[in-house]
């Protein structure tokens, strides 16, 4: 394939339409969902793109009813625990993005040990974005920004979109080449707003738990079809 993005980010839409369309509860989708993501990570590193990130849980969510709550912190937890296997095998990195600190202590805790654990992999990076919005991460921004103008740390002709940037919860990743949507959706939903700013956008009817390699490359040769311009200018 001869053009293939660096980063990936991934909308895991239809769930529990998928469910719902097998006569399952919503929670059985998002099982299964899950699933999808240790095997589409497994073929982006084989296909030679560096980071995906994948919206699991925004702040939005907490609407969701409380069971369904519930039952993906659940799988939040086991997936925490079991995941390291996954990254040992393909030398995948873990990041986790978003405000860590309305989640339970011990999601929190596994986390860091995560993180940490395959701190030092680097054949595909997988960012998990968990209780993240994207208008929640600018003003965690500005604010830590406001206060290091307050406090001398930085002056306001210093400010730069890349000042900004550093702000972010990621600031080490390149922004996304390609945005994919799954399940006919075709909005971002709050979902990496400063990072998407010049992303190419990939909109599937494939629900998420149906998703898998075949479907990727298809998005990335999609991607591989387009012309990228910046400013007038093809790149």
């Amino acid at each position: 394939m001869d053009k293939v993005p660096e980063h990936v980010a991934i909308i895991m839409d239809g769930n529990g339409r998928w469910a719902k369309a097998r006569g399952m509860p919503r929670t059985y989708g998002h099982t299964e969902g899950a699933k999808r993501v240790a095997d589409v990570t497994r073929a982006a590193g084989e296909l030679g793109i560096k980071y995906v990130t994948v919206y699991a849980f925004s702040t939005e969510n907490w609407s969701r009813a409380e069971e369904e709550v519930g039952a993906l912190m659940k799988l939040f937890r086991g997936y925490l625990k079991t995941c390291t296997r996954d990254a040992d095998e393909n030398n995948m990195r873990i990041r986790i993005i978003g405000d860590r600190t309305r989640l339970d202590k011990d999601i929190q805790e596994a986390m860091s040990k995560v993180e940490a654990h395959t701190a030092s992999y680097n054949r595909v990076t997988l960012t998990l974005a968990i209780n993240y919005g994207g208008r929640d991460e600018l003003t965690r921004a500005v604010k830590r920004l406001a206060g290091d103008v307050r406090n001398g740390a930085l002056s306001e002709e210093d400010i730069t979109s890349e000042t900004i940037s550093s702000y972010l919860d990621a600031p080490d990743i390149p922004d996304p080449d390609l945005m994919i949507r799954t399940c006919g959706e075709q909005r971002i939903s709050n979902f990496l707003l400063w990072q998407l700013a010049y992303t190419e956008l990939y909109f599937t009817d494939v629900a998420w738990p149906d998703f898998g390699a075949e479907e990727l490359r298809r998005a990335v040769e999609a991607y591989g079809n387009r012309d990228r311009r910046f400013g007038g200018v093809k790149q």
